[in-house]
């Protein structure tokens, strides 16, 4: 859990995925269309993410992946980012945490 916290503040946008996943792919084109330029960490690809996982589905994140912070506060899953871009309120969090700046 300790772990999962500290990478979730390592930047401004912070993904945690798996690599095949194709909701993941989304969120991931999503963030890189406004100019973000997110630390993703691939599930399935690190040694430890199992463990990432289990802290994840701790803190009430179903499904696991993607899962995504903004400013180290968890924003959700690709249904949380969906609905933000589709009520205009993303793009205004990226820049608040200054992931994005126009």
């Amino acid at each position: 859990m300790d772990r999962m916290l500290m990478l979730s503040k390592q930047k401004p946008v912070v993904i945690f995925s798996r690599s095949s996943c194709c909701m993941c792919h989304t969120v991931k084109t999503l963030f890189s269309s406004f100019g973000a330029s997110p630390l993703i960490y691939e599930l399935d690809e690190d040694p430890k993410g199992r463990e990432l996982e289990r802290a994840l589905m701790r803190i009430g994140c179903n499904p696991v992946v993607p899962v995504v912070f903004i400013g180290g506060k968890l924003v959700g899953g690709a249904n949380e980012v969906m609905e933000r871009q589709l009520n205009g309120t993303l793009k205004d969090m990226l820049i608040r945490a200054n992931a994005i700046w126009v």
